[in-house]
């Protein structure tokens, strides 16, 4: 009976430990494309922000906070180059406390 056991054993293990390697090789790959796309929508996002706030000059503060925030979350991700240089013009700005109440927010 143990014989039996150890040769079920013996045939099973290799067949789920190979499952479960190409389950976490899929699962890896969807998130290398979830975390591919979640930066390319944030570089999007914090270059309309760039884009925006300086040609108004100034960046209200939530707006400002926003920014650094997606940043943050950008650089973590790995995404780097132009998108620090904007980062560093956005420091620059003026930034106004609260909300401003015109159309151009």
């Amino acid at each position: 009976m143990n014989e039996i056991l150890m040769q079920t054993y013996t045939i099973a293990l290799p067949i789920l430990l190979g499952y479960i390697v190409w389950l976490l090789k899929r699962q890896k790959k969807d998130r290398d494309a979830n975390g591919k796309g979640t930066m390319l929508l944030l570089r999007v996002q914090l270059i309309e922000y760039h884009d925006k706030y300086m040609a108004l000059g100034y960046i209200p503060s939530y707006a400002y906070q926003n920014f650094c925030e997606m940043y943050e979350a950008y650089h973590s991700l790995g995404g780097n180059g132009m998108i620090t240089k904007m980062y560093k013009e956005i420091q620059e700005l003026h930034i106004r406390k609260g909300m401003v109440i015109n159309d151009e927010e």
